[in-house]
């Protein structure tokens, strides 16, 4: 079987995710780092024995010479780099979200057509363990019909005022809400119909981060089902945790509780504080990495090496940027919103079809 050869636009703390996955596994070839500051992308290029390095994503792809490429940009800027990479004929594994805008999601989803790419956006929590089993509970019956469910993922401010440098250009709801809304559709097995959402801010504002601190969310689902869901990232520093996830899912058949948020597997105690070690998301085990944020960008790697379909369509991931462009207008105005998924295949008819299970 012949090798994959790949690149990463962006250098920054999860490109190094990526690298890491592809630099370990044996039959992906990591080629070329892209990034707009070149000496972050020459170091992360360095550490893996990488020479080609690039500034420029237009020079990336007339050098050519891979097959695939991870985008690892802030949000905003996931577009424009995805419809070249399209027109280079080159597969792509893109950060959640797919896009901010209504008009980018769908100059992805058109370029990729066109071009006959095959797409994968990283929504890594279908690979968490307490949601993949979740989700295998539910495709055996054992909970019946999901009629009602809950999701709160929230971040502690850290993140949103010395992590991300861009979280103005973003919002809670790209970052965090994103894999919220993804899993409950997930799990729902149906598309949000309608939302409606409010929203409070002004923590952020008063630490030059101009961004709302809290959405709560009313969903509707296609099929009935309903949800609620929370997102903020105003959480105080002092949580032992970087977030705080909790849902539950109810059904004919049973109640299911899941709590990553607060757990007893491992905790550290110091005289300046008490932490919670991450042993489910990134972690390494004798060296090699291990976690469910590493399964999922492998698990593109498998797929393209193998010719099978990836764990989260194109479709799926557009729904889900599409739902939150509803969720914001919905918290603007104060009104319910229905999602308006125009041009999008219903998932029953994904346009990655050729491989659809």
């Amino acid at each position: 079987m012949q090798a994959i050869q790949t690149a990463i636009v962006g250098a920054g703390l999860w490109g190094r995710a990526h690298a890491d996955v592809y630099h370990e596994h044996p039959q992906v070839r990591l080629v070329a780092i892209c990034d707009r500051n070149v000496e972050r992308a020459q170091a992360l290029a360095a550490a893996y024995g990488i020479e080609r390095v690039y500034s420029d994503v237009d020079a990336l792809l007339a050098a050519g010479g891979f097959d695939a490429v991870s985008i690892v940009t802030p949000d905003h800027l996931h577009a424009d780099i995805a419809v070249k990479c399209a027109g280079a004929k080159k597969h792509m594994l893109i950060e959640k979200p797919l896009a901010t805008t209504r008009e980018d999601v769908f100059r992805i989803v058109e370029a990729a057509r066109q071009n006959q790419v095959r797409v994968m956006v990283d929504m890594h929590n279908r690979w968490n363990p307490p949601f993949a089993e979740a989700r295998r509970m539910i495709e055996n019956g054992e909970l019946g019909r999901i009629r009602s469910a809950y999701l709160r993922l929230d971040d502690v401010r850290r993140v949103a005022t010395d992590m991300l440098s861009w979280a103005s250009r973003s919002s809670v709801l790209w970052f965090l809400g994103s894999h919220s809304l993804d899993l409950l559709q997930w799990l729902v097995g149906s598309r949000v119909k309608r939302v409606y959402a409010v929203s409070s801010r002004g923590v952020l504002d008063s630490q030059n981060v101009s961004s709302e601190d809290v959405f709560q969310i009313t969903l509707e689902f296609e099929n009935g089902s309903i949800a609620q869901m929370e997102n903020g990232w105003i959480t105080p520093n002092a949580y032992p945790r970087a977030n705080d996830m909790k849902c539950s899912l109810s059904g004919d058949k049973g109640l299911l509780s899941i709590d990553t948020g607060s757990h007893n597997l491992i905790q550290l105690y110091s005289d300046q504080k008490a932490s919670v070690p991450d042993i489910l998301a990134r972690n390494v085990i004798h060296g090699h990495t291990a976690g469910f944020a590493y399964e999922s960008i492998r698990s593109f790697a498998e797929a393209l090496l193998h010719n099978k379909p990836f764990g989260v369509s194109l479709d799926e991931a557009a729904s889900v940027s599409l739902a939150i462009l509803a969720i914001m207008e919905s918290a603007r105005t104060h009104q319910p919103v229905t999602v308006d998924y125009g041009m999008l295949a219903h998932p029953s008819a994904q346009i990655d079809n050729k491989y659809a299970r």
